[in-house]
């Protein structure tokens, strides 16, 4: 048997001590006693049997008290399985806002397509916390919320054209999300962070076009894997591309984005820029998806996130000790009840009055 509190055992040691004090004051209540006259008349006088019940009263306490100090202590003996849920998955979407993504060789557009993806998946959520990284040249967050309202009314309010810096550094994103991830897990409020066996799976979900001019990905993304976060890309493009047409409303005629020779920029997912996305994504244990494949390539990664749910949701057993306090607690509570119960000389005192009728009806 061990105990969850065994510093409470020390009180104890205020049981013998109470004994102690009750002989004590039994003894000196009897050496008075017999000092008042004749020892067998004065004890039936006033004490009678009362003796019994202060002996029995005193028992109970001490008997209880010691009880009620084990119960607190918290007796453990035996073991038994306990499960253990965790929440399901803390999502970060990186969401490339490169004016590449512009382009209309998707329809109706790279940003258009990605968003309304986005859109599909949150829909299908359940109360999963989700953050976003829009990011080309430099990186803007949204933190973590369950609020996918919010997180949606952000998204529809910034493009392409709102992005402070242009280019695309994929590792700042990915550095980023891992970030934003990780916040998560430290509550604002000063509490302790959550125990990394109850924390959910955490997952990047990155949707580019490819062409990383900056930064280095390989490395965010070994940082991605050394955290434990899982890595999913969605490349959104086709091979053959398409130019980049800008517009400061939707109803202006565009004019396209063109190279310092005047010839007018053609974007597209090459093949190299669909194999880098698929190499950080199998390095953190993740996967890429053609965002051009037929379908929506945000039911796959639904699916792959369900997966996940599936097995953070699933019970996990873990080995703890039983904790038996109550099997000292009720019955001290009894003992201590009948004790508060019983008459310190309820019989002496019957005695007494009985003796004391007699000796009227004599005179």
């Amino acid at each position: 048997m061990t105990f969850h509190t065994p510093g409470a055992l020390w009180v104890l040691l205020a049981v013998p001590v109470f004994v102690g004090a009750t002989l004590f004051a039994w003894r000196a209540r009897k050496r008075t006693t017999r000092s008042l006259g004749d020892p067998g008349v004065i004890e039936g006088l006033v004490a009678g049997r009362g003796a019994a019940w202060r002996a029995a009263r005193a028992t109970l306490f001490a008997a209880g008290t010691a009880l009620l100090v084990v119960a607190l202590a918290g007796p453990e003996y035996g073991q038994h399985t306990r499960m253990l849920r965790k929440r399901g998955v803390d999502l970060v979407i990186a969401l490339d806002m490169s004016k590449s993504m512009l382009a209309e060789d998707v329809s109706p557009s790279r940003i258009a397509r990605a968003k309304r993806e986005i859109a599909e998946l949150t829909q299908g959520l359940g109360g999963d916390r989700v953050g976003l990284v829009a990011f080309a040249g430099d990186t803007m967050p949204f933190p973590m919320t369950t609020d996918y309202a919010a997180l949606e009314l952000f998204l529809r309010g910034v493009g392409p054209l709102d992005m402070p810096v242009g280019g695309t550094d994929i590792g700042a994103a990915l550095d980023a999300s891992r970030r934003l991830l990780e916040a998560g897990e430290h509550p604002a409020d000063g509490a302790a962070p959550t125990p990394r066996a109850e924390r959910p799976a955490r997952v990047v979900v990155l949707i580019t076009d490819g062409g990383d001019h900056a930064g280095d990905v390989d490395a965010a993304a070994k940082r991605l894997a050394d955290a434990g976060i899982k890595l999913y890309t969605v490349g959104v493009g086709t091979a053959a591309g398409g130019p980049i047409p800008v517009r400061q409303s939707p109803t202006d005629t565009p004019h396209y984005v063109r190279d310092q020779s005047g010839r007018v920029v053609i974007t597209k997912l090459s093949g190299s820029d669909a194999a880098t996305l698929a190499r950080i994504a199998s390095e953190t244990g993740g996967r890429y998806l053609n965002g051009d494949s037929g379908g929506s390539s945000m039911n796959a990664i639904a699916g792959q996130l369900a997966t996940l749910q599936q097995a953070e949701n699933q019970a996990r057993k873990i080995t703890v000790r039983e904790h038996h306090y109550l099997e000292a607690l009720l019955p001290a509570f009894v003992l201590l009840l009948i004790e508060g119960l019983l008459p310190e000389a309820w019989l002496g005192r019957r005695r007494r009055r009985a003796r004391v009728r007699a000796e009227e009806v004599a005179a």
